[in-house]
């Protein structure tokens, strides 16, 4: 899902902009995985994607633009799947379990995605690098609140500053499969590591009285 309102278009149909825009976000990816964000070219963004360089900026004003819609689109997904974990059903925990799931299973479908985000959002812009730091802050706030409805329930025994660093180390271990894919995978399943960084995140953390 790309958050199309950012990103100029002279294209009106938000179907085709949908369409469009994920086939130069493919594209786009690929080239800048292989030689750089800034040693790409536009031209073969829209050769990558199955279109002319007049059509790309029907779609798009800058290369930058492309940047923000893969960056925004892992973003979105992640918040997406994220938000369904603050349901009233399981407990706390199993909640919070599902909710660390769901974000290393989005890393894995995204890795090239989030490899390069995280390579290149330096070349964004500043309000567009702006929105995705909020966006950030985003993700690790709902895994905050997923976190503290433990802690109220006593399933996990942590105080304020603890409930932060936390919550980023969920990301940062999710990341992790993607920025060490080369070796991780070599060895591990998905299945695997996601059972054993959720047993190292919440270990020495349960409640005494859980």
């Amino acid at each position: 899902m790309l958050h199309t309102n950012k990103v100029p278009s002279v294209v009106k149909d938000q179907k085709l902009i949908k369409v469009r825009r994920a086939q130069m976000v493919k594209g786009a990816v690929r080239l800048f995985i292989e030689k750089g964000f800034h040693r790409t070219t536009t031209r073969e963004i829209a050769r990558e994607a199955g279109f002319s360089i007049g059509t790309l900026y029907e779609y798009i004003g800058a290369k930058e633009d492309i940047l923000y819609l893969v960056c925004d689109d892992i973003y979105l997904e992640v918040l997406k799947r994220l938000k369904e974990q603050l349901s009233d059903e399981g407990t706390a925990l199993s909640r919070l379990k599902l909710a660390i799931r769901a974000y290393f299973e989005i890393v894995d479908d995204m890795a090239d995605e989030v490899l390069v985000m995280y390579q290149e959002v330096k070349a964004l812009p500043k309000d567009s690098l702006k929105y995705v730091l909020e966006k950030e802050q985003e993700m690790a706030k709902i895994l905050e609140e997923l976190i503290i409805e433990c802690v109220r329930h006593k399933e996990l025994e942590m105080n304020e500053e603890e409930i932060h660093l936390f919550a980023h180390n969920i990301l940062v271990q999710g990341q992790m499969w993607t920025f060490r894919r080369w070796a991780l995978r070599k060895s591990y399943t998905l299945e695997q590591y996601i059972n054993w960084q959720t047993d190292h995140l919440l270990k020495g953390k349960a409640h005494k009285g859980f």
